[in-house]
């Protein structure tokens, strides 16, 4: 009688070990299963990015080619354009190319460092033509609109540093459109009044949305930043040569 409990004890035992390591490939079998979805997610939003890249080098690549030819007509003397704007819009037809470059390799852990960046240099180019064409109705800095440094906020949590910076920036922006409302231009001067307030507008759109992003959000930020940017440097190519001598 004790050989045949022991014998069941035993065939218990053997039948609990076999359903565990059942259970236990199964749960591996899911693991995997989960994993090799999230490389495929992975690689597919890699590839969707790489696509998009791709369409925004073609653009700059013909912003380029329409701004040498643009460029062209103002040298020739056929077409007219004031220095500030000849000389923003090269250095724009330069730093576009190079917006698209960054895209490669931003990630989620250094993007934000690069929108704050990108977005402050904005700032400062748009404030540099805002004060020439102000003059002295340019209104000097709010003193609490000069930011702090990446190292003094990289370890706050990504909202308050978002809201720090998008009340800092805004500061500025109202500054800036106050200066350019008492501003009056003809001709090429006009042109290049258009040019800043639209800047100026387009900034103030960026901070809205800014307003509301979340750190998971980088690619489609990032994405929109560099993509409007395009989008503006195309517009200006246009405009460059609007004005005949």
């Amino acid at each position: 009688m004790r050989y045949r409990h022991a014998a069941i004890v035993g065939a218990l035992a053997v039948a609990l070990a076999a359903g565990g390591c059942k259970r236990d490939a199964a749960e591996v079998r899911d693991e995997t299963a989960d994993a090799s979805r999230d490389a495929d997610r992975a690689a597919e939003l890699q590839r969707q990015r790489n696509d998009e890249i791709t369409r925004l080098d073609q653009r700059v690549a013909d912003v380029e080619r329409e701004y040498a030819e643009a460029k062209q007509k103002v040298v020739s003397g056929s077409r007219t354009a004031t220095a500030g704007l000849r000389e923003e819009l090269q250095e724009d037809v330069t730093n576009v190319r190079q917006a698209v470059n960054d895209l490669r390799n931003t990630n989620p852990d250094n993007w934000w460092d690069r929108h704050e960046a990108a977005m402050r240099q904005t700032a400062d180019d748009i404030e540099a033509d805002v004060r020439r064409l102000a003059g002295a109705a340019m209104p000097q800095r709010p003193a609490d609109a000069k930011g702090t440094t990446g190292e003094g906020v990289s370890t706050a949590p990504f909202t308050s540093r978002r809201d720090q910076f998008v009340a800092s920036l805004r500061a500025r922006v109202d500054a800036m459109e106050d200066a350019l409302d008492k501003v009056k231009a003809r001709g090429p001067g006009e042109t290049e009044l258009e040019d800043t307030q639209a800047r100026l507008k387009k900034l103030a759109g960026d901070l809205d949305r800014l307003a509301s992003a979340k750190a998971d959000d980088w690619w489609d930020v990032t994405k929109t930043r560099v993509t409007e940017y395009v989008d503006r440097v195309e517009n200006s190519v246009e405009r460059l040569d609007d004005d005949k001598k």
